[in-house]
Parts: C-alpha cells; sequence; structure tokens
C-alpha cells in the first residue's frame, strides 16, 4: 500500500531526494513504536544520520502541503468510498508557550479546558473507514497580533485571524478546489463552533450540512401544521419534545466498540428555519430538526440540523453517526499514527507533519480492513468479527 500511495502523494515534490525524504517520514510513521518524535523514526529508518535530514524535510523545507493533501484526497476517496465530509475536531494538549497555536481552550468534548493546540480536521468517512484529508490550525488572536511570536512560530503573513467556526469550515470548504474529489454532505459533530453564519456559508456554497445542536438553541418552526408555528424562536429540545408522539425506530451502525453493532433508536424530525435579523428576498432557508432518543421517556439524547430536507430519516441518521466512525478512528489507527505527535514549534512543520501522518493513517487503515475481509472470507460461514451485530438502545 505504500508503493501504491507514494507516487501519487509526493509527485508535487520536485526532487528525488525529498520524495526519498517523503516516503522515508512516511515508513518511520507506520512502524516506529510508541511516540513518532523524529529520533524514533530516525531509528527504524535509517539511523542517526537519517535523524537531521528528517527534521529539515519537516520543518525547515520550503515544500508545499497542498498539493500532497489533494492527492490523498483523492487516494482516499478510491479507498474510503465516502458518505460524507466530517469536521472532526482534535485538541493537543501540549506543556509549554513556544508551539505555534498553543492556547488554553475549553473542549466541549472533553468536557474541561485544555492546554495546547487545537485544531480542526476533515475526514472523509464511511461506515466502514474513515481518513483525514485536510487540517487547520488555529490560531487565537493572542498570537496573530504578535510579530514576535508569529516570527518564532514561522506564521505565514497570509494566515489571518478567524473564529473557531470559520477556522472548521475553511477545513472543509478548502477540498472544494481540489480536482478528482466528489463533494459531499459535512457533519459537525461538536457543538463548540455550530451557528448560523457556519450553517449559511456551507449552503451558499452547494455543500449539504449536518450539524449536532445544543438543547438550549433556538430555532423557528416551519411547518403550519405543528405546535409551536408563529411563536416565534423556541429551543429545540422543547420543540422536539412536542413532536414526540411521531416517533419511529431507525437503525444504525455503531463503529465505536470495534465490532460494528447494529443498533436501533427513536427518531423525529420537524421542519424548522433559522432565526434571521432580516428576512431575504427569496425567503427563509428550510432546514430539518431531527431528535433522537435512547430514553423513551427523557428528552432527546441528541439534536442535529440538516438542510438535507428530503432524505429519509434513516439516512440522516446513519450519515449523523458517522462522526463515531471518525472519533473511533482518530482515536485508534489516528493515535498510532501520529496525528498528536509533532514535537517541532514551527506552523508549516505541524501541517507538513500532519499531512504525513494522515498518509500513514490512511495506509494502516486500509491494510486493517483488507485483513479484516481477508479473516471475514477465510472464515467461511462461522460469525466473521467484521459482520454487523444486531442490538437495541
Amino acid at each position: 500500500m505504500i508503493s501504491e500511495l507514494s507516487p501519487q502523494l509526493f509527485m508535487s515534490l520536485r526532487r528525488s531526494d525529498q520524495r526519498a525524504r517523503g516516503e522515508q517520514y512516511l515508513r518511520g510513521l507506520l512502524y516506529a513504536e510508541g511516540r513518532k518524535s523524529i529520533r524514533n523514526m530516525a531509528g527504524v529508518v535509517g539511523g542517526a544520520g537519517t535523524e537531521q535530514s528528517l527534521h529539515h524535510f519537516i520543518s525547515e523545507s520550503t515544500w508545499n502541503w497542498a498539493p500532497m493533501r489533494a492527492a490523498l484526497a483523492r487516494y482516499a476517496e478510491q479507498t474510503v468510498q465516502p458518505k460524507a465530509w466530517v469536521v472532526q475536531s482534535m485538541p493537543i494538549q501540549k506543556a509549554g508557550e513556544q508551539s505555534a497555536g498553543i492556547d488554553r481552550r475549553f473542549v466541549p468534548e472533553l468536557g474541561h479546558s485544555v492546554h495546547g493546540q487545537h485544531s480542526f480536521g476533515l475526514w472523509m468517512a464511511s461506515e466502514a473507514m474513515s481518513a483525514p484529508v485536510n487540517w487547520r490550525l488555529y490560531l487565537s488572536p493572542s498570537w496573530l497580533q504578535d510579530e514576535e511570536k508569529r516570527r518564532r512560530a514561522d506564521i505565514p503573513d497570509w494566515v489571518d485571524e478567524e473564529s473557531p467556526g470559520e477556522c472548521a469550515t475553511a477545513s472543509a470548504l478548502e477540498v472544494l478546489g481540489w480536482g478528482g474529489v466528489e463533494r459531499r454532505p459535512v457533519v459537525l459533530p461538536s457543538r463548540d463552533f455550530v451557528s448560523s453564519a457556519v450553517l449559511s456559508r456551507f449552503h451558499s456554497a452547494g455543500v449539504p450540512v449536518m450539524a449536532r445542536m445544543r438543547a438550549m438553541d433556538q430555532l423557528r418552526v416551519a411547518d403550519t401544521a405543528m405546535p409551536g408555528y408563529g411563536a416565534g424562536p423556541i429551543p429545540v429540545s422543547d420543540m422536539l419534545q412536542h413532536v414526540r408522539g411521531l416517533r419511529r425506530p431507525v437503525e444504525w451502525l455503531d463503529p465505536s466498540s470495534g465490532t460494528p453493532v447494529v443498533r436501533s433508536t427513536l427518531v423525529a424530525g420537524i421542519r424548522v428555519e433559522l432565526p434571521q435579523p432580516r428576512r431575504s428576498p427569496a425567503g427563509p432557508q428550510q432546514w430539518l430538526l431531527m431528535g433522537e432518543w435512547t430514553n423513551r421517556n427523557g428528552p432527546p439524547s441528541e439534536l442535529w440540523l440538516t438542510d438535507l430536507t428530503t432524505t429519509s430519516l434513516d439516512g440522516l441518521m446513519r450519515l449523523a453517526k458517522l462522526s463515531r466512525r471518525t472519533a473511533f478512528d482518530s482515536a485508534t489507527t489516528g493515535e498510532r499514527a501520529g496525528l498528536r505527535d509533532f514535537a517541532g514549534r514551527s506552523f508549516k512543520g505541524w501541517h507538513r507533519h500532519l499531512t504525513l501522518a494522515s498518509a500513514a493513517h490512511s495506509v494502516s487503515i486500509g491494510a486493517d480492513h483488507a485483513a479484516g475481509r481477508t479473516r471475514a472470507e477465510a472464515s467461511s460461514g462461522t460469525p466473521s468479527a467484521n459482520r454487523p451485530q444486531r442490538q437495541m438502545g
């Protein structure tokens, strides 16, 4: 798989020595044990003399990571066969103050603040596997307005201030300019950065979006036959409680335990509008609010908003649950591939490392998936570890 990917991945590197260093770095990410430091990787691909050349290739060279990511996305398009793109936040806990973008920020998924770097990855996802193809490092105003910190971290002049929501959105919309990649619905599983502005930006770009909402977020009921129509913005949790009688069971595939399990939960949907200070001449955008109940008698456990208003609830739930696929793959294969292991300080070095770590992730997950298929075929009729099990709840 390395031999299959490398010619595509390193095509944009002009010099043969750079292409050789790129493949060495990729092999180091795949074969080094433990933390993927340059020293550990050099030890398995060339010894002590290789350490300095790998460091220069990542942190001090001039190659552009964007063409390499575009090539990786085209590769993932074929291997993953994605149903959606998932924008996954990835906090990277670090000590010290020198690494590019390091800051303290609350992470809703963890429930506490993290001192470190805060990034967003664009993952191509199917129910079988997922792989990251693009990354964006969030840089707070304290970094971008301080010329000395910018200089030390080698942050380019073209990097401007953006909110976390703008950062997350850009990680997905950048991919639209890459050739050979089919546009897919975007799943936003983090409540941290979803806003009307983020949703409208995807909608305006012609990219269907599915975003997790918070119970206190407010929308307008758009269906004249539903309770709450004409009442103005109301909390989405209350809105769905009024239509709980319309719930029906929906099945979806849960990969979060390693062995895929078919689960069933209750789901209901209602047509809504985003609150807008001024009505546009074209009229309000139509959205669908979907709720999921894991406890029949309790409030909705998950809330999702989408402009895929003609897609069935079954199809929408399967799209939403792809975020579990990316979370699982990030925590297992992504950790082994070194997504969080860059120890350098530079902005450019971080992006180059993440590009090659994403390639290592794609190779690893593809190999794991192929091995699983081989084991399933060899079992020929016996229960397979890759065959989904059925479970309620």
